[in-house]
């Protein structure tokens, strides 16, 4: 473990970021009390806009990217791990403020980690990822604000990227009607109906309109792209209907009223899945591994790339050219 492989990411100039393959060792890494063999990460949209540097993701540089991974226990100054333990991080500020997992090893704190369910292997793990964890978040918020499946269809947004994926599947799993609402229709109707989706509908022929409110359509929805899509999730819910915010693909900004929150009750729930209690976290990934586990898990994952490839996969994720989940295989 003297050297090993990370994908780290630089800034040589001003506005320039550069991500390359280097050998480094742990002294290179954030300090963390527990050091990890990571065997898979995934690929994120955060992942994408730091490793291409269409975002400034990563807080500090050099960096190390990946915002989760899955591996063994290679030794802890924590009691709570063991070497040989498998475990997994997801969000907790890696790849952004610490090194991340785009590496054979990775440094962390012990809080950050949550022990591998045992329903699932680590690679399945990375199957859902953030991606996974976040679309679980969303469920387990929007439950508890008292969603149900006589309320009406949830719909998705951006169904085909690795949230919209499995919050498909999750939705589905747990009594909804799901309805994906895609720019792709036509294209990955496949994809979208093995997952579950019960209505594919083209994000192109719909007419949002302007009016504070519009007619009801939806029990709830779960929104990968904020901008105007959510400002008309908000004018199109069903009374008492939530809204599970998650993403901004399309834009970080919001133009609504209030009339749908005072005259409809209708809620928009933040989906944060960095920083949130442990013990959601650890309950989250119990599920996964349990009752809230996609039917459709494998269908999720793509493909499988190396380290080396993340440069080129990342482009392609920007782009939009990348439906469900990519992993990324590092360990043996």
């Amino acid at each position: 473990m003297s050297r090993f492989t990370a994908l780290r990411v630089h800034a040589p100039e001003k506005n320039r970021l550069e991500a390359r393959l280097e050998s480094l060792s742990l002294d290179d890494l954030s300090p963390g009390n527990v050091v990890v063999r990571v065997q898979w990460s995934g690929i994120n949209y955060k992942d994408a806009l730091a490793v291409t540097g269409k975002g400034r993701i990563l807080k500090s540089y050099p960096k190390v990217p990946g915002i989760d991974f899955a591996g063994v226990v290679e030794r802890s100054e924590d009691a709570r791990y063991q070497p040989g333990d498998e475990v997994l991080v997801t969000g907790c500020n890696i790849g952004e403020v610490f090194d991340g997992g785009y590496a054979e090893y990775a440094r962390v704190a012990a809080d950050s980690l949550v022990r591998k369910p045992a329903g699932l292997t680590l690679r399945e793990c990375m199957a859902l990822g953030t991606a996974g964890f976040t679309a679980a978040m969303a469920l387990r918020r929007m439950l508890e604000n008292h969603q149900a499946p006589e309320m009406g269809p949830i719909a998705v947004t951006g169904p085909t990227g690795g949230v919209g994926s499995i919050a498909i599947d999750l939705f589905k799993r747990a009594g909804f009607t799901v309805h994906a609402i895609t720019g792709k229709a036509g294209v990955a109707d496949d994809y979208l109906r093995a997952l579950g989706a019960d209505e594919i509908v083209s994000r192109q022929s719909l007419t949002m309109g302007n009016k504070p409110l519009e007619t009801a359509l939806w029990g709830g929805a779960v929104d990968n792209l904020g901008g105007e899509t959510l400002a008309w999730l908000t004018r199109t819910v069903r009374p008492w209907g939530n809204i599970g915010s998650i993403g901004l693909a399309q834009n970080h900004e919001l133009h609504t009223t209030v009339m749908p929150f005072i005259l409809r009750g209708v809620s928009i729930l933040g989906i944060h899945s960095v920083e949130c209690p442990r013990a959601w976290r650890e309950d989250i990934w119990n599920k996964l591994g349990s009752d809230w586990r996609p039917r459709a898990l494998e269908r999720l994952v793509q493909r499988e790339v190396s380290l080396a490839d993340l440069p080129v996969v990342c482009e392609e994720l920007i782009a939009s050219t990348v439906t469900g989940r990519i992993l990324v295989k590092i360990g043996a």
